[in-house]
């Protein structure tokens, strides 16, 4: 084999795994894993509102743990109207994987409680789409009550 193409193949080997490293990175952070716990176990897309009340973060963080998580190729974006949904990339092999392999750990009180908070959350869908946006949380419970009592 040609010198030339020995370096090529470690290069590629190299570009690899810095792939993989990049995905991992991207998991090394709590916000960043609540953010993935939510798309596995809600199985749907999201948009930064829902996230924000569900983990209860501002909008800020949770658009740049988002941007940490796209730029790892963990997730897509489809824009519907005013809102931008997030869409966990299943559909990728190695994402994939990754995500089964996570469903083993991602079990505790503090994901429990993000889980409970986006299911009142997306209650408040219509059509399966969010209507409501970024609202005070006074106003988001009094949303989430008229909902689920009447």
């Amino acid at each position: 084999m040609p010198i030339w193409a020995y370096i090529c193949m470690q290069q590629f080997a190299y570009l690899e795994m810095d792939k993989i490293i990049e995905k991992f990175k991207a998991l090394s952070d709590e916000t960043r894993l609540r953010i993935i716990n939510l798309f596995i176990k809600s199985g749907k897309n999201l948009c930064v509102c829902e996230l924000m009340d569900a983990l209860q973060l501002p909008q800020y963080a949770i658009s740049k743990a988002l941007g940490v998580l796209k730029s790892a190729g963990f997730f897509s974006t489809e824009k519907e109207g005013t809102w931008i949904y997030y869409k966990l990339n299943k559909e990728n092999s190695e994402i994939k994987s990754i995500i089964n392999f996570l469903k083993g750990y991602l079990i505790s009180e503090v994901l429990s409680e993000d889980e409970k908070r986006l299911e009142k959350r997306i209650a408040l869908r219509s059509n399966d789409k969010c209507v409501v946006g970024i609202i005070p949380e006074k106003e988001l419970l009094r949303l989430i009550k008229e909902k689920t009592d009447g």
